[in-house]
């Protein structure tokens, strides 16, 4: 499954030059983080969201490139930041800040994109976007807080696990869709509409990495991350709250007091499995992607429209 780049090819290569410039820093230590940074940038996701979604109701202008570059500083600071609160090490592969330049450092960094992000839209007046962009960072913020509320208590309600990652995923690939919309048309209604897309998009695609957790990985063997760091996803939600008391109360205390067990974590890992919440959770994630390609549908034929529904094929066929 391939990325639709050809379609805004351009436009990306432009972006990473005013990415660039707008990450940049006077003060040494920090340009030498940014570049650092730039280098090891992921698939671009959020900015193709962007482009396709400005395409799909305008032409691509200098407030487009700043939507992009805007929606990726606040991406880039909330991943600097996730680092620090998760402990980890790397990021795409890489040493992570946090690994190379410790807790203080990267939290003034993600500070500075944060800032960065926002004085790139204030200083162009584009309010709107800012206003939509500061929006989806709330909402990952609250989105990152219930989650870790949620997994000291082991709460088992599928309706807080969409809430969490409607706040923490899809609200910036919403966003990264509205900013589009809105940077070349203006029109709310389309604003809207296609943030609705951007979300349901998201969240198909949180539940495709939450499906990552129980597929073979590059040794043949499911990770099971998500259940020794106690996170409550869809297939384990659906399971826990389908087998009997007995098998559920069994089930929680392994993943309470368990979840370092390799053989514990494999029997969940099996459970899961055998009480079909890999289905389950495949399905649901097919029905917000059908959901967001109803909304593509009303929009006219066109190559771009086309490329769109390669990126919402490519979110949830992806194997990585």
């Amino acid at each position: 499954m391939q990325l639709p780049v050809h379609l805004i090819e351009e436009e990306l290569r432009i972006f990473e030059k005013k990415f660039k410039e707008a990450a940049s820093s006077h003060v040494s230590m920090l340009d030498r983080i940014m570049r650092y940074i730039v280098k090891r940038k992921g698939k671009q996701l959020r900015p193709m969201f962007v482009f396709l979604s400005a395409k799909l109701c305008g032409e691509v202008n200098e407030s487009t490139y700043r939507a992009a570059s805007l929606v990726e500083l606040l991406h880039t600071a909330t991943l600097v930041h996730d680092d620090v609160v998760d402990d980890s090490l790397e990021r795409r592969g890489f040493f992570s800040i946090y690994a190379l330049w410790k807790n203080k450092v990267s939290v003034l960094v993600g500070d500075y994109l944060l800032a960065k992000g926002l004085l790139l839209s204030l200083d162009n007046n584009d309010f709107r976007i800012l206003q939509i962009l500061s929006n989806a960072v709330r909402k990952m913020s609250e989105g990152e807080l219930l989650q870790m509320e949620k997994s000291r208590s082991l709460n088992l309600d599928e309706g807080v696990y969409f809430e969490i990652i409607q706040n923490k995923t899809a609200s910036l690939l919403s966003s990264a869709c509205g900013a589009g919309a809105w940077s070349v048309a203006q029109d709310e209604n389309l604003t809207q509409k296609l943030m609705s897309f951007g979300e349901k998009v998201g969240i198909a695609f949180q539940i495709k990495d939450d499906l990552f957790d129980y597929a073979p990985n590059n040794v043949g063997k499911p990770t099971g991350n998500d259940i020794k760091e106690k996170k409550l996803t869809l297939p384990l939600i659906y399971t826990l709250n389908k087998v009997d008391k007995g098998e559920r109360k069994k089930l929680i205390y392994i993943i309470k007091n368990e979840n370092k067990n390799k053989k514990k974590v494999q029997y969940i890992l099996d459970a899961v499995v055998a009480n079909n919440g890999i289905k389950y959770t495949e399905d649901k994630m097919l029905q917000y992607k059908h959901e967001a390609l109803d909304i593509l549908d009303t929009f006219p034929q066109s190559e771009i429209k086309s490329g769109f529904i390669q990126l919402v094929n490519y979110v949830t066929d992806r194997k990585y």
